[in-house]
């Protein structure tokens, strides 16, 4: 037969473990809630970048195409030149 306190040890472990389990179950609830929001603001920002895209596609097509090509190919940053 086993010594009481060894079953003593084994009880203690087992709520141990319980609670171990509780708590990873609440952080999974947590960690679920928190990707469904960034999943749903990921959305969003998606559905904004495609409309910015759209209104830019748009005003594009609006200038003249000589116009819009010099735009295409025009530098990102301005040139800073020293006007001294």
């Amino acid at each position: 037969m086993q010594d009481p306190s060894h079953i003593d040890q084994i009880v203690e472990r087992v709520e141990r473990l319980l609670l171990r389990h509780e708590e990873l179950g609440r952080t999974n609830t947590l960690l679920a809630q928190e990707l469904a929001q960034m999943t749903k603001e990921r959305d969003a920002l998606k559905v904004r970048l495609h409309a910015a895209r759209a209104k830019v596609e748009a005003m594009l097509e609006r200038l003249p195409s000589d116009m819009s090509a010099d735009l295409l190919d025009a530098p990102t940053q301005p040139d800073h030149q020293d006007e001294s």
